[in-house]
């Protein structure tokens, strides 16, 4: 299944920085509490969003989420704001699971916040790993957040692989959350609190999933280098919002 597999993988690839595992849990693990799942939520007219745009591709905007998580967000749109991710490459590409840039070295390496060091980015429970989900790699837990980032894909899950990884990991997924992955996919056995989800793709999720098919080799590095060739940090104009697969003839 694809929980397992991922679940070897986040050992040696995920990220390129190393993730620690859960031990399973043999006591009962609770419910979590019901609260609402904010990824898909309209920006306000003036609202600072970012365009990541990538050479031969397309453009990608995101919205952020400063009021959840600001340190996160302002690191993001500084950096955006200085050139620091121009002409950086996407240096690993997994299809059905994301897409991975922002490091200088363009190895999985390198790469530096504002504060010219690792900082804690912090987690919020309601932003989740669906499609479009926009997140910091790490070397160990969010304390380790730099520049490095990733932009979830992924295909739909069901209820059971979902109850699976709770009973596996831990992570336990509200009602709203459950129903986010069985109908637009993502990676949720990123969820639990290791990871900083702090953004979320509002228009450009089919720049996304092209991206993610590219051929790459077998460090998941693309063969043909994909470089965002610029990123910008802009005001929202209310215009419509693309969250959804379903909102692109075709995506796949």
């Amino acid at each position: 299944m694809r929980y397992q597999w991922f679940a070897v993988l986040t050992a040696a690839v995920l990220l390129g920085t190393g993730l620690s595992g859960c031990a399973r849990k043999e006591a009962a693990i609770e419910a979590p509490e019901e609260k609402p799942v904010l990824n898909y939520t309209q920006p306000a007219q003036g609202e600072e969003i970012v365009r990541i745009s990538i050479k031969d591709y397309g453009d990608v905007t995101v919205k952020l989420f400063p009021e959840l998580l600001p340190e996160a967000c302002e690191n993001f749109k500084e950096l955006a704001k200085s050139g620091y991710y121009d002409e950086l490459i996407f240096h690993r590409v997994m299809e059905n699971f994301m897409i991975q840039g922002g490091d200088p070295k363009g190895d999985g390496t390198g790469g530096a916040s504002i504060w010219g060091e690792k900082f804690d980015g912090g987690y919020s429970e309601q932003l989740i790993h669906v499609p479009g989900a926009l997140a910091y790699a790490n070397s160990g837990g969010t304390t380790t957040d730099g520049s490095q980032f990733y932009i979830v894909t992924g295909e739909a899950e069901d209820e059971e692989k979902l109850n699976k990884i709770t009973a596996q990991g831990g992570t336990t997924f509200t009602a709203q959350a459950k129903e986010y992955y069985c109908q637009y996919g993502g990676a949720p056995w990123l969820d639990g609190g290791n990871y900083t989800v702090f953004g979320q793709v509002i228009d450009g999720l089919d720049v996304v999933y092209a991206v993610s098919h590219v051929a790459t080799n077998e460090n998941n590095k693309p063969k043909k280098a994909v470089y965002i060739e610029k990123m910008t940090v802009e005001q929202y104009d209310g215009s419509a919002v693309r969250f959804y697969k379903t909102d692109y003839a075709g995506l796949e």
